[in-house]
Order: C-alpha cells, then sequence, then structure tokens
C-alpha cells in the first residue's frame, strides 16, 4: 500500500531539518528508471530514485560539487514496468 501523507514523526523532523523541496515529474522519474535499468541493471522504485531524477535535470544544483544520492527500493511491479 501506498503512503498518501506524512505520519507525524516524520513531518516533524521534516519541519525542523529540512531548508528546500525540489519536485520532479512522473515522466523524468519514468526516465531515471530507464537510466538505472538500462546502464546499471538496477530496478529501482520511483521514490527510490527521485534524488537522482532531481541531479541529472539540473533541480538541484550539482555542477563541481562531491554528491552523494542514495538509490533504494525494488518495490516495483515488474510486468508494468516491463
Amino acid at each position: 500500500a501506498q503512503t498518501q501523507h506524512l505520519g507525524n514523526y516524520t513531518f516533524a523532523v521534516i519541519r525542523e531539518l529540512v531548508d528546500d523541496i525540489v519536485t520532479v515529474s512522473d515522466a523524468e522519474l519514468v526516465s531515471m528508471m530507464q537510466f538505472f535499468a538500462g546502464r546499471m541493471k538496477a530496478v529501482v522504485e520511483p521514490t527510490g530514485c527521485l534524488a537522482a531524477a532531481a541531479a541529472f535535470t539540473g533541480k538541484v544544483d550539482v555542477v563541481a560539487k562531491r554528491v552523494g544520492v542514495i538509490i533504494s527500493g525494488g518495490n516495483v511491479d515488474l510486468p508494468l514496468f516491463a
């Protein structure tokens, strides 16, 4: 089941510690998932590649910076993914 909203604990942490939030489109997420599948041979769920999509699309400035992105999750409907 997909989470429909933030939990009380999560929201409190975000409110206190997060400075900015960026978004990416569904198409950008799909493109990033295809990149990981094709180039890395890894199945990555949409939320697991959000940070990478933001970096690859330039929505987060990573030029000339040392950046680490956590890629996670294989919670993907494989027939739909294919």
